[in-house]
């Protein structure tokens, strides 16, 4: 299957370069990555080409899409890439393979309890406003249990802020969301921050985008 014959998404063939140039800016030289909600792949491939130092394991919750990911990987030659696996955000544990080092054993830890799997970044692009709400705190939760001590929650997307209007375009997409799925829609800013904080997460950038969109990165809160 040629690259032009994939599945393929539209906006994320625009917005993929000015996301890449933030993450640019944001991230170490190497490191190890998680992507929820991979969707077709354009994305992940495009990060693992332009930032050599780092692996990158996709992962979304309908694998209909993972042999485009793979395609796409393999077209483009890249190895740093894993293979993609299911993830659903608010399973308590998330499953995932093994190519990321695991943390060093915490001394006080239950030794009958095993290491989970560390990224430097977890990056998630269009899913909060196309998931039930619920799939926020998962996703705040699940990155709280797997990201590095210095590592970053990136989404990306559209959302609603109080002290700035929203665009038309945006308030026409959320109408047309909520009338597809009344578990969809836009989701207020503050509330991702709040479920953040109870998952041990704060917000700490917020880089307006084309389109309308934000792209935010949360770390862990410091002590006190």
């Amino acid at each position: 299957m040629m690259q032009s014959q994939l599945p393929s998404s539209p906006a994320s063939e625009r917005n993929k370069q000015p996301i890449l140039e933030v993450l640019h800016s944001w991230l170490g030289p190497t490191g190890q990555a998680l992507e929820i909600a991979s969707g077709t792949g354009q994305h992940i491939v495009h990060f693992a080409q332009s930032l050599p130092g780092w692996h990158w394991q996709p992962s979304d919750l309908d694998n209909s899409l993972f042999e485009a990911i793979r395609q796409r990987s393999a077209q483009a030659g890249l190895d740093r890439i894993f293979p993609p696996v299911l993830l659903d955000v608010r399973a308590p544990h998330w499953e995932l393979p093994g190519p990321v080092a695991p943390v060093e054993a915490d001394p006080q830890a239950d030794p009958d309890t095993p290491a989970v799997p560390q990224f430097d970044l977890i990056y998630c692009a269009n899913m909060l406003h196309i998931a039930p709400w619920e799939c926020c705190a998962g996703l705040m939760q699940g990155a709280a249990r797997h990201l590095a001590q210095d590592g970053l929650l990136v989404t990306y997307g559209p959302y609603l802020e109080d002290a700035i209007p929203t665009a038309p375009s945006n308030l026409a997409f959320d109408a047309d969301l909520r009338r597809r799925d009344p578990d969809w829609g836009i989701r207020q800013l503050a509330d991702v921050a709040r479920e953040a904080e109870a998952a041990g997460l704060q917000l700490q950038q917020r880089v307006t985008m084309p389109a309308n969109n934000l792209l935010l990165a949360f770390a862990r809160q410091a002590p006190g």
